[in-house]
């Protein structure tokens, strides 16, 4: 796969473009016949083999979901502590059976929410959480001895986990009897997610320190929770995802063999977290495929018990497959995909809310994603039957074309020099983006249907629905207060003492960080000290961003309404005498990029001049750069609810200068807001499934000329 594609250097010296050879690009599509007979399944493998024994094709467990159902566990966190406590009591009353805990990103990004870089994302996308008071907040009256916790955190993994074990151990919880998982999954955020803090060789330490410390105290909980979720939500297709997922945690489990771990205890303390899309067929033999994949990856680096051979795994449902026109459907969606996730034989699962594409989920749409896992495990009969696909001319098959491509595309990876060097190389990006682009395209040019949005629309396709509205400014407001009384009631040379250990152990390489960070924890110093002690040691990690172009054209090739596009551009460009140029941009601390990636490759493909910063940018910092880049448009990408207080900001702070910008904004943004949006002086609002030649002919439009 080297030397495949061109590496070009953009106008802006930020951010790099690839020119993909689209003949030659990898593909990991797998074709499905439209009848399968008995010679498909002559000579597989497995196909005797039961629930509950190696490879685990028809499940972890013999009993699978006749004497126990999958975990109804949905992601959950907004606003403080005491808001999404709340919500968790709540949901555990109604049904649900174990917690998940969202959390906002400053907290991801290991920042205090009083931080100057927290700003409009204080508990916006989940809850902000500070200290380990925040904690016990938020886990107030909760059974942590009985109720399993989950918690999607990779980057301050360190301190969120101590403050995790702290508060339950001050509430009479001691750490070896909680039951839960941290995703702690660090290899998958300089992919895809993004919500890195160091560079991966000390990440990769944390993330280390953090499975020895659990496997040494903590026997009912889960160090590491490996993630394919968020690379299909930035573009990957189920093959690509899964096979990055396994190459991930075998990774790991090098790493861990390196450290002298065992390898029977490290892999039986492992969970995977898959994405689950609508090619229901394709996920469900996805599913089935990971656990033979996984007994055979644990196998080859000498694992023998039975338990770490046995993939065990939490679901999702799609985010991206969510359509903010005709919200309702995405309740089908979701049910279909929940469907998919259950038949491949899932452990625990979340069902997205039908207006994720609108706004953050409201109390009622949260309350019908959960009924749908209650109606399928109460109302179907479908928990009496284990893996009802076993046996299919057709899964099974299917389920053995998965696992051989995945088993080529990890060999690609190897060929690569591994996880680390594909990554370094800009292998595992250029894929994810050229499946996004590709994917997109077919969305636009109607080849991948989705009802609603390309087919099947109605005239009058918004349908008004409720959303949670947050109030980031009393929210960060709330969370200083409780920094100025933390910090004036604790006892300072103890924290100092405390912070100065973790900073010496980091430098050292002795001793464990978490085991050091708990101390810390426990004498009151807060999230973002403990990340400041080790910034003393690793300075934070930034990358480029990079989009690839040529994929989006080639696919819009001969449609019409591209072609008339790229004309109405080309003519803009002989009128203005060079490109029409914007800079693309995400503001504070959102990390999920896929949008942005896809609009700075197709903008490119249609002759705009695109200058695409790197994340986490400030108001000042993206003026400065548009200044100096001489843009006649600024996109801003939102997805995460902040766009209401930060872009009057931004066209307040370009006022000043004499040129005029036009500002645009896409991604999950309310109908309601649009109007406040444009009398602050933005000029255009696209909303998620917009087309890009819509997009692109509307950006036309602001030019006037």
């Amino acid at each position: 796969m080297k030397n495949q594609n061109n590496l070009v250097a953009s106008a802006n010296d930020h951010s790099v473009y690839l020119e993909i050879n689209q003949s030659k690009s990898l593909s990991s599509k797998i074709e499905i016949k439209s009848l399968y007979t008995a010679e498909d399944t002559s000579d597989l493998p497995h196909l005797n083999s039961q629930p509950g024994e190696v490879p685990f094709l028809r499940g972890p467990y013999k009993s699978m979901y006749t004497e126990k159902p999958w975990t109804i566990r949905q992601y959950a966190g907004f606003a403080d502590a005491n808001d999404t406590n709340r919500l968790f009591q709540q949901a555990l009353a109604e049904g649900s059976q174990g917690l998940s805990i969202a959390f906002d990103l400053p907290t991801h990004r290991g920042y205090d929410s009083d931080h100057t870089l927290a700003g409009a994302d204080v508990g916006m996308s989940g809850v902000a959480i500070d200290s380990v008071e925040d904690m016990k907040r938020l886990l107030a009256n909760i059974p942590l001895d009985k109720i399993s916790v989950s918690m999607t955190m990779s980057g301050a993994v360190l301190p969120i986990l101590a403050a995790f074990i702290v508060a339950a151990e001050e509430s009479g919880v001691s750490a070896e009897r909680l039951s839960g998982t941290i995703q702690n999954d660090i290899l998958k955020e300089f992919m895809v997610r993004n919500t890195y803090i160091f560079a991966p060789q000390p990440s990769m330490r944390v993330a280390a320190d953090v499975v020895e410390y659990v496997a040494k105290n903590m026997p009912r909980f889960n160090a590491m929770s490996i993630s394919g979720y968020h690379f299909q939500e930035a573009g990957a297709d189920p093959i690509l995802e899964l096979a990055l997922t396994l190459a991930n945690g075998r990774e790991y489990v090098k790493h861990a063999v390196q450290r002298g771990l065992n390898v029977d205890q490290f892999c039986e303390k492992l969970s995977f977290f898959f994405g689950v899309g609508s090619d229901f067929y394709l996920e469900v033999a996805k599913l089935r495929a990971a656990r033979v994949l996984w007994c055979e990856i644990v196998e080859s680096v000498g694992g023998t018990s039975a338990k770490a051979k046995a993939l065990r795994m939490h679901c999702q449902t799609s985010g991206w497959s969510l359509t903010a026109q005709e919200p309702m459907n995405n309740i089908a969606r979701t049910t279909l995909q929940s469907l998919a996730a259950i038949f491949g034989g899932t452990q625990s699962l979340h069902t997205n809310s039908y207006d994720e594409a609108i706004s953050l989920p409201s109390e009622g749409s949260s309350r019908i994603a959960r009924n749908t896992q209650l109606i399928i495990q109460h109302e179907t009969g479908i928990c009496d039957v284990i893996d009802p696909w076993a046996g299919s001319y057709m899964m099974e098959s299917l389920t053995a074309n998965v696992v051989e491509k995945v088993k080529s595309i990890i060999t690609e990876i190897d060929e690569e020099g591994g996880v680390v060097k594909a990554l370094e190389s800009g292998w595992i990006n250029r894929h994810i983006q050229t499946t996004a682009a590709t994917t997109q395209a077919n969305v636009d040019n109607g080849k991948h249907v989705i009802v609603g949005l390309n087919q099947h629309n109605s005239v009058a396709s918004h349908q008004s629905t409720e959303y949670l509205n947050i109030d980031s400014s009393r929210i960060r407001s709330q969370q200083i207060d409780n920094l100025i009384q933390l910090k004036s009631n604790r006892d300072q040379l103890a924290v100092k003492r405390a912070l100065n250990s973790l900073t010496n152990i980091a430098k050292t390489s002795s001793g464990n960080l978490l085991d050091a960070t708990i101390h810390a924890i426990k004498a009151r110093a807060t999230i973002g000290e403990c990340i400041e002690a080790l910034e003393k040691v690793w300075q934070r990690h930034s990358k480029a961003p990079s989009y690839v172009s040529g994929i989006y054209k080639d696919c819009m090739k001969s449609n019409e309404g591209w072609e008339s596009c790229c004309i109405r551009v080309n003519d803009l460009a002989i009128k203005l005498k060079r490109k029409p140029a914007i800079l693309i941009a995400k503001l504070g601390q959102d990390g999920h990029d896929r949008g942005a990636n896809v609009i700075a490759a197709a903008l490119t493909d249609v002759g705009f001049e695109v200058h695409q910063l790197p994340m986490f940018q400030s108001i000042e910092q993206t003026v400065s750069e548009a200044v100096q880049r001489n843009v006649d448009v600024i996109g801003v990408s939102s997805l995460v609810g902040t766009h209401l207080e930060l872009l009057p900001v931004l066209t307040s702070v370009l006022k000043k200068y004499q040129k005029k910008f036009h500002i645009v904004i896409g991604g999950v943004i309310p109908e309601e807001h649009i109007k406040t949006l444009h009398s602050h002086g933005v000029a255009a609002v696209f909303k998620s499934g917009d087309s890009i030649t819509d997009i692109a002919n509307e950006l036309v439009n602001l030019f006037n000329i």
